[in-house]
């Protein structure tokens, strides 16, 4: 299975869901990679609630989400959200990585 990397902004949980039936059915892909930039802005405050409903979604469906790019700022801002990427990253669901390179790289060293 391969990555998806989506080129279109997110803006509610239902772009989630279509990409992730995009990225299975046309594209076969068992991770789908979103730009920092292409996530809604209330993803990176967790009271929002907004990362858990996407997050949630990728989840439901099996799929893995790699958020791509640098967070060091919200980490900065937010031990909630520091702690999340961490606890994230040693998961198998969500991954935060600076490039589609270092999600390829992770996902040989896990066989994910």
């Amino acid at each position: 299975m391969s990555v998806y990397v989506n080129e279109k902004p997110l803006s509610q949980v239902q772009d989630a869901i279509d990409l992730i039936g995009d990225a299975s059915y046309w594209h076969q892909a068992a991770w789908v990679a979103v730009r920092i930039e292409d996530l809604p802005a209330g993803f990176f405050d967790l009271s929002s609630g907004v990362a858990g409903d996407i997050v949630q979604k990728f989840a439901q469906y099996g799929m893995g989400l790699a958020v791509i790019g640098n967070v060091s700022a919200y980490e900065a801002g937010s031990t909630p959200f520091r702690d999340w990427v961490r606890e994230s990253n040693r998961g198998w669901q969500l991954w935060f990585v600076a490039d589609v390179e270092a999600l390829e790289r992770k996902r040989q060293e896990t066989g994910r």
